[in-house]
């Protein structure tokens, strides 16, 4: 009888997994389709997650520009429209400097030396009709439709008296800064005077003239145009 040789385990081992490929290659396939399996869930999974924020962010319409509304155009006026426009604006304009210039202001233009030598013949001045008049002011008046200037000595109700060199109103002597001297001689009214209601005494500053209060008494506030509050020299221009 022969004896067998016994046979190591090692010498099992091999040739079983060497006799055996297809079931190496069947575990290698399918932990191949595991990792293929897991790949696609998570390319699912990460494809489902990016097109759920696609779809929570609503899509917005292309806007082409024939959908954009068209501004209004302007409308062009004709020639007709902006004349009268301008004419309104220059009727208005001419309204304001109109009442302004009858019930506010005035603009006079000396031509006389009646009130030499603070205005001069030629002089522009403007007056300013507003406001009450005092002692000392320089005003422009009316007088039987001529124009006169000349300075307000008195008010309503003061006494006046001119004496050989100067004024007195209620007794009491008044300053006055003028070159010529005050007198009586050629007066037409008596003295002293008593200056009536709403009326002024004027008397020019070149008191040589006596184109004034000396000769016609007061001169009704109705007739007076304002108070000179400016004065252009016109002399040479």
């Amino acid at each position: 009888m022969k004896e067998t040789e016994p046979v190591s385990s090692t010498q099992n081992t091999e040739p079983d997994a060497a006799a055996n490929p297809e079931e190496k290659s069947e575990c290698s396939a399918g932990a191949d389709e595991d990792s293929g399996s897991y790949a696609d869930a998570s390319g699912e999974s990460s494809a489902g997650s990016a097109s759920g924020t696609a779809d929570s962010v609503p899509e917005q319409p292309e806007v082409t520009p024939a959908a954009e509304k068209e501004k209004p155009k302007k409308r062009r006026h004709s020639a007709k429209y902006y004349a009268a426009v301008f004419f309104a604006k220059l009727a208005v304009t001419a309204l304001i400097c109109w009442a302004l210039l009858t019930y506010v202001a005035g603009i006079y233009i000396c031509h006389s030396n009646s009130s030499f030598p603070m205005i001069k013949d030629g002089d522009f001045c403007l007056t300013y009709r507003l406001g009450e008049l005092k002692q000392g002011d320089a005003v422009v008046y009316k007088r039987n439709g001529k124009t006169c200037f000349g300075r307000v000595i008195a008010g309503s109700g003061d006494q006046v008296e001119i004496l050989s060199d100067y004024i007195t109103v209620n007794n009491y002597g008044i300053y006055e800064n003028t070159v010529y001297p005050t007198s009586p001689e050629g007066s037409k009214i008596t003295y002293p005077y008593t200056v009536p209601e709403n009326c002024v005494f004027v008397l020019n500053d070149f008191r040589n003239d006596l184109n004034d209060s000396r000769t016609f008494g007061g001169v009704p506030l109705d007739d007076v145009q304002g108070k000179i509050v400016f004065i252009m020299r016109r002399r040479g221009l």
